[in-house]
């Protein structure tokens, strides 16, 4: 699907995401390899756009999971169409017929959730299956993710085990809020995302913020990286990074002390981190 790390790095950079070096090549592993690759890093750093950016360079679906405490397999995997069946149920009785159990359990009255999906789509290319921020499930949840992600398959027990024909190029993130257990780590390639520099910081603004000009774009980058160096609940990423600078495109302003003060909603998402900012002094971080 990809010849070269260098391939793909110009696929991601068509989709407006510029990838360095070392997170290309890892994705690249993991899309020839066909192992599933865990993106870890901050909040805001381009770890679910990462994994959106390669499917749409790959041109093949993105199917994502979003994960939450108390997610179970049923939720994640599949569940059935109870609404439609009782109408089945009606219909036959209507018709004088008593339905049976297989033809109430029969394959169109399943809703296939992401992960089922991502094991039977038909392909020809692989879907990205994106399990984000799995950190944030439970333990158990985890256990049964590596067990599916170490067989390819899932039994339904009204209709049988399901195997990927065409396994899914699987891409896990994290934000690190607690660890994973080994068994899954064992099983993943790994890269972690750190927050990039002021230069590449601008030149994702330039990429992905219609109209940003190398100024706006340079002042933006430049005030994000010294909000970061204060002791903030949230420290910006690069999404508030884009949201900024859109904000301020879109009023027409450059940075400065008096757009920062009007704008510092878009950055910052606490309003101690609002007052540390302002008492810092806002012409300071605007301009530098």
């Amino acid at each position: 699907m990809t010849a070269s790390v260098e391939e793909l790095v110009d696929g991601l950079s068509e989709q407006g995401y510029l990838a360095d070096q070392g997170l290309a090549t890892a994705l690249f592993l993991s899309v020839r390899l066909g192992q599933p690759i865990l993106l870890e890093g901050e909040p805001g750093v381009g770890k679910t756009a990462a994994a959106g950016a390669l499917a749409a360079s790959l041109d093949t679906p993105l199917i994502r999971l979003q994960c939450y405490e108390g997610l179970s397999a049923a939720e994640a995997l599949y569940e059935w169409n109870y609404p439609r069946q009782l109408l089945g149920i009606r219909l036959a009785e209507a018709r004088g017929e008593v339905p049976r159990e297989a033809d109430l359990f029969a394959p169109e009255y399943l809703l296939r959730r992401p992960l089922l999906a991502a094991i039977e789509h038909p392909g020809p290319r692989p879907a990205v299956l994106l399990i984000d921020e799995v950190d944030r499930a439970d333990d158990e949840f985890e256990a049964f993710l590596f067990e599916l992600l170490a067989e390819g398959s899932v039994t339904i027990p009204e209709l049988g085990t399901r195997t990927a024909v065409v396994p899914p190029i699987v891409v896990l993130t994290s934000n690190r809020t607690r660890d994973l257990h080994d068994a899954l780590l064992r099983r993943c390639l790994y890269h972690w995302i750190g927050y990039p520099d002021a230069h590449r910081v601008a030149a994702i603004i330039r990429q992905r913020v219609p109209g940003a000009d190398e100024l706006l774009a340079a002042q933006v980058a430049g005030a994000v990286s010294r909000l970061r160096g204060l002791d903030l609940t949230k420290p910006p990423g690069v999404a508030e990074a884009i949201s900024w600078a859109n904000a301020l495109r879109l009023l027409g302003l450059p940075l400065d002390e008096k757009s920062a003060g009007a704008t510092l909603g878009a950055v910052l998402k606490y309003r101690e981190d609002e007052e540390l900012a302002r008492r810092t002094g806002l012409a300071d971080l605007a301009t530098g």
